[in-house]
């Protein structure tokens, strides 16, 4: 038994170095997401209320999908507004246009969500890694070590969580935009079909 407990405990402690690798690199791209997602969140802030205005006017006047599909602002928004006009009422076509943002949304999503579940599962990691030979230096009496481990185990908590943190709120935030664009060309495709 004695040998098993040393097999395990080895490969544990063999994981440390490449669990801080991970960390380090789910946090590098944890803050590249949070930069792309506050440039969205600036672009967003520019396009939305023309947008909502000229989406409200829509139902009465259908000629002003023209001006639509040239506001700057949101690309993959007017790359399938514009398929939708384009397709002239052509349900198919704009079914299509539709299904192809859905999967755009989706694998915008990816990073948030991965991140979102990654970072805590590797900070737990992290975290439980180094307390094995924490715990080991506390009953050899060997405070220092003891108190080094206990630091990587502390720190990568912080780290993962920090990671998980921007994940989930960048995934919820641009869950929520991804919806309404998507509700906005649904609205537009039964415009032009009627």
């Amino acid at each position: 038994m004695t040998s098993v407990t040393n097999i395990l405990y080895w490969i544990s402690t063999g994981l440390l170095i490449p669990v801080i690798a991970i960390l380090l690199f789910s946090f590098v791209k944890s803050l590249l997401l949070l930069g792309g997602f506050f440039g969205m969140f600036i672009n967003r802030l520019k396009y939305t209320k023309e947008q909502k205005e000229m989406i409200g006017k829509l139902n009465k006047d259908i000629s002003l999908l023209d001006s639509l599909t040239s506001l700057k602002g949101n690309k993959q928004f007017s790359i399938h507004l514009e398929r939708i006009v384009e397709a002239e009422g052509n349900e198919v076509v704009s079914e299509k246009s539709l299904a192809d943002f859905e999967v755009y949304s989706e694998k915008e999503l990816s990073s948030s969500k991965s991140l979102g579940r990654i970072g805590p599962m590797i900070g737990l990691m992290g975290t439980l890694i180094p307390m094995g030979p924490a715990l080991a230096g506390l009953a050899s009496g060997d405070i220092a070590s003891m108190a080094q481990n206990m630091q990587v185990a502390f720190s990568t908590t912080v780290v993962g969580i920090f990671i998980g943190g921007i994940g989930y709120v960048t995934q919820l935030v641009k869950q929520r935009w991804f919806v309404e664009d998507l509700n906005n060309l649904e609205y537009i495709h039964k415009l032009t079909t009627r």
